[in-house]
């Protein structure tokens, strides 16, 4: 099995795993905000890591050497992540998704610059493909503008820095030590943040099971994020993370009644062209002096 398709299946987990969140987030946003969504679902997963590092014998892998590099990180993701659960209480749960694939464009533009990968014509048409199904499936226009549309917009370069980073990381750093500084370091981000007004609301017996799966579901999907990364090259890991917005979509149809027609079809028929041929083209390809070079760095 190549790496490319394996990163895929890791990623399909990811999709699942973001897909739940967006639900479980729009379920607690009635009773706390995105802060103290942001530190209860890290509260979860310290707990979750420190147990699983503890039963496997990882703790050795927790290291301070990349410290930096973890907390430029740290606070790009939860800067963005903020703002992704404040935009899906404003906008339909498609746009939110939409919005944030714009992610890939800075990915794809910066990784030459931060991560040193290399730019390839598919790649690039891959991405070009996937935003023009976004565009087609969002239509974003003046009659719609929603200050949800910018927070969500806003978001996608935070999740777009945090993935070169969290991708640099793979080069010295196992997931453990990723996943351990991703919870530590956003839950002290999220004490500070709810608690500036010394008012940090507790949640309802109602919100605690949507909480935990909030928690369960972000480590899980930075788990398999931060896995297709370490296989694969992020230009190309990202790209895939597409099929989640024709999946969100048919969800956001089916339990809130938002409107879903032609166009979500005709979006999600390009983003999956543009993937299944960049996926195609990344499995048939020779391994270049690149690709070997990135394969000893891992």
């Amino acid at each position: 099995m190549s790496d490319t398709i394996k990163a895929a299946i890791w990623m399909i987990g990811a999709i699942l795993s973001f897909s739940s969140m967006a639900i479980a987030g729009r379920a607690v946003s009635f009773e706390l905000d995105t802060f103290e969504i942001m530190m209860y679902r890290s509260f979860v997963g310290v707990l979750i890591v420190v147990v699983v590092s503890a039963l496997a014998g990882t703790q050795g892998q927790i290291t301070r050497r990349s410290m930096g590099t973890h907390l430029v990180r740290n606070l790009a993701h939860f800067t963005g992540q903020n703002l992704w659960f404040y935009s899906l209480t404003l906008i339909p749960l498609a746009q939110v998704f939409a919005l944030e694939f714009t992610s890939p464009l800075w990915v794809l533009v910066l990784s030459p610059l931060v991560l040193g990968e290399r730019l390839t014509p598919m790649r690039l048409l891959a991405a070009v493909m996937g935003f023009i199904g976004i565009l087609i499936v969002a239509r974003p226009g003046v009659g719609t503008f929603n200050i949800g549309l910018v927070t969500a917009a806003l978001s996608a370069i935070g999740f777009a820095f945090s993935i070169m980073l969290t991708k640099r990381l793979t080069r010295t750093e196992t997931t453990t030590c990723i996943l351990f500084y991703l919870t530590t370091m956003q839950a002290v981000f999220g004490i500070l943040c709810a608690g500036w007004d010394f008012d940090i609301a507790l949640p309802s017996a109602q919100s605690v099971p949507w909480l935990i799966l909030i928690g369960c579901a972000g480590l899980l999907a930075h788990f398999c994020l931060t896995t297709a990364l370490s296989i694969a090259p992020a230009s190309v890991v990202v790209p895939i993370d597409f099929v989640r917005l024709p999946v969100i979509a048919v969800i956001g149809a089916l339990f809130y009644n938002e409107p879903m027609d032609i166009f979500v079809l005709i979006g999600a028929i390009i983003i999956f062209s543009g993937n299944y041929l960049n996926i195609l083209n990344e499995t048939r390809a020779p391994k270049t002096a690149d690709t070997r070079a990135e394969s000893r760095d891992r």
